[in-house]
């Protein structure tokens, strides 16, 4: 009877654990890939733990597509090696139409009825009209143009090799050049701040919509993107392996979560937040009140992004020449 008891308190134990674990992770799913076209003399595969980003070099890549913006009805990807950004319906995955930039465009942003293109060698970003893909304007920046927000009314721009960002009107005008720490990539809109990922000071550095240096927060190895979450901001360190979580008031680190080599772009839908493992070949969803990983799934090679468009999440695969994607469950 005792020994009854006791295997009945183990079993009762378990199912309390069981119950009172915050996440349970699902087995990872493979997602749809929509092929992007040939692109130079191949693709390879690349890992986390040697390639920042697509911006050190072609070396026999595809097309390269890093980046994605979702505008209402498409999702857009700049191939960077081919200086043109593609659009994919996401009623039904059709690629509908390619469209020349500058060289190496790497960041896209969809924001006031347009499409902005930041052109990593041009140092400029392209202004673009979505219903046509015809270039509205062009307008110049910095050294390396490589990140692209909004604060709901001017366009900032991260300049990854002159280490700072420029502040844009809606219609091209300079309002600002504002120093930051070194190669500056993520943005994001928060707390009435610009806050800027640092990728080679490993630190965040929050701004003021004057340019004001309001603080700098410290984070992991290479942090590379960011995204809003409610109160709190989800930074990725690429050679950490993992995300940061602040508050977005005054920078206080809430912890650090592990979530896969690589650790790249990042997303949120409002409910989860969402992280690609460029090394790992995965897309993370995470629960933001903890941190813990919920789900995984399967991308093609080498994704260094993620945005969310039609009740789905799409990731371009830098080394698949490739979109791939499934649905926000």
């Amino acid at each position: 009877m005792i020994l009854l008891k006791g295997r009945v308190f183990k079993l009762a134990l378990l199912f309390v654990i069981a119950a009172t674990m915050p996440n349970v992770i699902r087995a990872q799913t493979q997602m749809n890939e929509i092929p992007l076209g040939s692109g130079g003399a191949g693709t390879q595969s690349v890992t986390g733990g040697t390639l920042l980003d697509g911006d050190m070099g072609a070396g026999g890549l595809s097309t390269g597509p890093e980046a994605a913006a979702f505008d209402g009805t498409y999702v857009w990807v700049a191939t960077q090696f081919n200086n043109s950004i593609t659009r994919i319906r996401v009623s039904d995955g059709t690629v509908a139409g390619t469209f020349a930039v500058g060289k190496r465009p790497v960041a896209l942003l969809y924001t006031g009825g347009s499409l902005y293109v930041a052109n990593l060698f041009s140092n400029t970003v392209t202004k673009v009209t979505p219903s046509t893909g015809a270039v509205a304007a062009t307008y110049t920046v910095g050294d390396g143009p490589g990140g692209l927000a909004t604060d709901g009314t001017n366009i900032w721009v991260a300049n990854r090799n002159s280490n700072n960002v420029t502040k844009l009107s809606p219609k091209g005008a300079v309002l600002g050049t504002f120093a930051v720490g070194k190669r500056p990539m993520g943005l994001v809109f928060a707390a009435n701040s610009m806050f800027v990922v640092n990728n080679f000071s490993n630190s965040v550095t929050r701004l003021s919509l004057a340019g004001a240096v309001l603080g700098t927060y410290a984070v992991g190895r290479g942090p590379f993107g960011i995204a809003a979450q409610g109160e709190s901001l989800w930074v990725t360190n690429f050679f950490s392996k993992s995300v940061t979580k602040l508050r977005a008031s005054d920078g206080f680190n809430l912890g650090e979560f592990k979530v896969g080599d690589g650790a790249a772009g990042v997303t949120s839908d409002g409910t989860s937040v969402w992280v690609v493992a460029h090394g790992d070949n995965q897309l993370v969803k995470l629960n933001p009140a903890d941190g813990g990983v919920v789900a995984t799934y399967t991308t093609g090679k080498g994704p260094f992004s993620v945005v969310i468009g039609g009740s789905q999440i799409w990731v371009p695969n830098f080394s698949s020449n490739s979109v791939s994607r499934t649905l926000a469950n």
